[in-house]
């Protein structure tokens, strides 16, 4: 049948689509761990994501959980540092060590066929690590001259700051590295975390690409082998002192010509109902290029090149931060014209037309997530690690697709009070 192309193909707004989130597999090792797996894509490759409760929140010692992933791959009972990175290199493999607030994410992106000699070099960073004294030495002299070069940025500051003020700097969520609490590490400390939190009995591993039963009894043959130590982790909770001052005059940079501005308040966590609303509202104000902070201060003043609001949504708490950086001499302007956009929300409904752009947006961003088996896993992969089902996924699209500008005038009216939220400017 031939195609009449004097007729334009009908174009559809992502909002009239339906979202299915392909399934995935759950493979329990040998040893209890479980597995989670997708078998997808065309290319011989695959991602291996290993994803452990070792984050800022269980460190014993302050700037450990960074260190210790900082150095996982410095060589091991088995192996030098060269051994590994050439090993690596051969096989034309990346493997990186991540710890954030919450999760240490141990990745190795690779060819699938290359699996079975990448694997055990693998397991043997992940379980054997000695953390080479001289080495700790190396990234501590490192991590310092960063962080001093960093200092003298305001950003830098502002987004330290911002963290302490709303959770408190002895919070995981609200502390921030320093010289000497980088410089107090020890290999001792390193060996101790590793032990205590890099557990195959708490770990979760995802795997996608284009993967079977082969790769899954391979994963198993070396990982279903350790034993499993059943014994969990102390949960650990931590009271928040937020600072009693709601707004703080930073100086930093004398000879700087811009200031950076931070305003965030505490915020309900991803278990609330109202957080995937709250997602819709964010994007209006302030959550991508097209948004209200963005039109305002960027497009129409001119006072920076780019101002955010982002939620940042952590496994036991939360927060909302608005941050740009504009010349100093406009600072109270911005600061200003950021409590509009917020009152304006407030006491005006958000037009249709630009409910459905940001509505489109969100649901187009998951559209091109639904695309590939490695963006299709870390979909999965957040669901698992904040304890949801596939039915979270399915009542976030309706949500997205739904939301009234009713609705979402009374969210504003209930969280975008600026009285709740606390200002930090360095300058």
């Amino acid at each position: 049948m031939s195609v009449d192309r004097s007729i334009a193909p009908v174009i559809q707004d992502p909002v009239a689509f339906d979202y299915a989130l392909p399934p995935i597999t759950t493979s329990t090792l040998a040893n209890g761990t479980h597995l989670y797996w997708l078998n997808a894509g065309v290319q011989d490759v695959v991602e291996l994501n290993w994803v452990f409760p070792a984050g800022i929140w269980q460190e014993e010692k302050q700037s450990v959980s960074q260190a210790t992933a900082g150095q996982l791959k410095n060589g091991t009972l088995n192996q030098t540092a060269k051994q590994i990175n050439e090993a690596l290199e051969f096989y034309g493999a990346s493997l990186k060590v991540n710890a954030g607030n919450d999760h240490t994410t141990i990745t190795l992106d690779a060819m699938t066929k290359h699996l079975p000699a990448l694997l055990p070099i693998v397991s043997d960073v992940m379980l054997n690590p000695i953390f080479p004294e001289h080495e700790l030495e190396l990234y501590k002299q490192n991590a310092i001259q960063r962080l001093l070069v960093s200092l003298r940025e305001c950003e830098f500051v502002a987004n330290q700051q911002i963290d302490a003020a709303l959770f408190g700097s002895a919070h995981p969520y609200g502390k921030f590295s320093r010289q000497e609490t980088i410089e107090a590490l020890t290999a001792a400390d390193l060996k101790a975390f590793h032990k205590n939190h890099y557990r195959l009995s708490e770990v979760k591993i995802f795997m996608a690409g284009k993967v079977s039963d082969n790769e899954v009894q391979l994963v198993d043959s070396i990982f279903g082998k350790h034993n499993n130590d059943a014994t969990s982790s102390t949960e650990q909770m931590f009271e928040v002192n937020a600072s009693a001052e709601k707004k703080r005059r930073i100086s930093n940079d004398p000879n700087g010509v811009q200031g950076a501005i931070r305003i965030g308040r505490r915020f309900i966590t991803r278990k609330h109902p109202d957080f995937a609303p709250m997602v819709v509202l964010n994007t209006v104000f302030g959550g991508y290029f097209g948004s209200r902070l963005m039109s305002n201060i960027r497009e129409e003043k001119g006072f920076t090149y780019g101002i955010y609001s982002s939620i940042g949504a952590f496994s036991n708490d939360a927060s909302l931060t608005i941050h740009t950086e504009v010349g100093r001499d406009v600072i109270d302007q911005a600061v200003s014209e950021i409590y509009k956009e917020m009152d304006l929300l407030c006491s005006e409904k958000i037009d249709e037309e630009e409910l459905l752009l940001v509505k489109n947006y969100l649901l187009g961003n998951i559209l091109g997530d639904l695309d590939g088996p490695f963006s299709i896993m870390q979909r999965w992969r957040s669901l698992i690690l904040n304890g949801f089902t596939i039915e979270r996924f399915n009542e976030n699209i309706q949500i997205y697709k739904n939301i009234t500008a009713d609705e979402l005038q009374a969210l504003a009216q209930k969280y975008f009070n600026k009285n709740d939220f606390m200002e930090i400017v360095v300058v």
